[in-house]
């Protein structure tokens, strides 16, 4: 992704919030402590949002505040595992993912500490935990990329379920190893149950191909290699708006119905209630959920869609509120049940 875009934008939305605070207004990051009351703090991130667009927050949030934000990249279940493992020793004060399963184990081993309540109002309930501990702060749907000249529009699964039967077999593909692919079959488990997931999975393993991303699952179905694949949107909306070296023969189509296969999957922010620097880290958390945070996903390159302080969407988009996504408690995905399905299957 180019990140020069990216970061005018949020410089830009930085630029906003900081005006409101001079004219006497209270900072629109709903932050319990004062821009200047938290300068020459230091808050370490542990990072599995997109590297570009957190360093972009980053940036932006240590120009308002004067908080230096160091960050630890890595993927959900490494960072989620590793702060569970640390526990109360950890120095992660903030954990951001790209999916809420992980978010979820490390709620789940109780080592988050409650968000700020203004914090928590900046998002709608359906994109935030309901245990008030961590909250969305950007969204991915699932998605079909397919291939117009191996299979039509009229072809397609109409539910994700539909995989699993024999006439698929060979004919789709996925990435079974990532965050991404585990979190849309958490949605499959919090909507099927386990029996029909776990047969569900076993119909995967005798069908589907697996590639090792998703960026490279809409490459395969680009080049003909396999007709259709299970992703995330803005995969194709990225390279559209770039290149369209692998996305140019490829069209995307979504699931409806509120079917498993129409989850929207929330990313995740939350506060480690190990943290030292908890003012900072709450802060932060309420940046990234503000409006200024929140719009860098309509104006930005990442593609993702804002959940947070009635910010529309990337106007390439289609709206959030037209997927007929299932609803789903984000709370309640859960990593290790859906590792252990796929790790039965010999997915994983």
């Amino acid at each position: 992704m180019r990140r020069l875009p990216l970061v005018a934008a949020i410089a830009a939305a930085s630029a906003l919030l900081l005006a409101g605070c001079s004219s006497g207004q209270a900072p629109a990051t709903g932050a319990s402590a004062s821009a200047s009351s938290l300068a020459g703090t230091t808050i370490t991130v542990y990072n599995a949002q997109h590297e570009e667009l957190t360093q972009a927050w980053a940036d932006a949030f240590t120009q308002q505040t004067g908080v230096e934000v160091v960050l630890r990249n890595g993927d959900d279940s490494e960072l989620g595992n590793q702060i569970v493992q640390e526990g109360a020793a950890s120095p992660a004060d903030v954990f951001l993912t790209e999916n809420s399963p992980a978010m979820s184990l490390v709620d789940n081993a109780g080592l988050f500490a409650p968000l700020d309540v203004a914090t928590i109002e900046q998002v709608p309930a359906s994109y935030r935990s309901s245990t008030g501990n961590w909250t969305g702060i950007a969204a991915r749907s699932t998605v079909m990329v397919y291939n117009p000249a191996k299979i039509t529009a009229d072809e397609l699964p109409k539910s994700i379920m539909d995989l699993q039967n024999p006439e698929w077999q060979g004919r789709w593909a996925a990435s079974p190893s990532g965050a991404d692919f585990q979190a849309i079959v958490s949605a499959v488990l919090a909507e099927k149950g386990e029996a029909a997931t776990s047969a569900w999975l076993q119909g995967m393993k005798t069908n589907s191909v697996a590639y090792k991303g998703n960026g490279t699952v809409m490459k395969a179905v680009n080049a003909g290699e396999i007709p259709l694949g299970v992703i995330y949107h803005y995969y194709w909306f990225i390279d559209q708006a770039g290149t369209k070296e692998n996305s140019a023969n490829a069209q995307l189509a979504w699931f409806k119905n509120q079917d498993p296969g129409a989850f929207v999957s929330v990313s995740g922010g939350g506060v480690l209630a190990s943290s030292k620097n908890q003012a900072a880290a709450q802060a932060f958390v309420a940046f990234i959920t503000s409006q200024a945070g929140q719009d860098v996903l309509r104006t930005g390159t990442s593609f993702e869609y804002p959940v947070g302080s009635g910010v529309a969407q990337n106007p390439a988009l289609p709206a959030l509120d037209t997927l007929d996504a299932p609803a789903i408690d984000p709370a309640t995905l859960n990593s290790k049940s859906v590792t252990d399905l796929m790790t039965k299957a010999g997915l994983i």
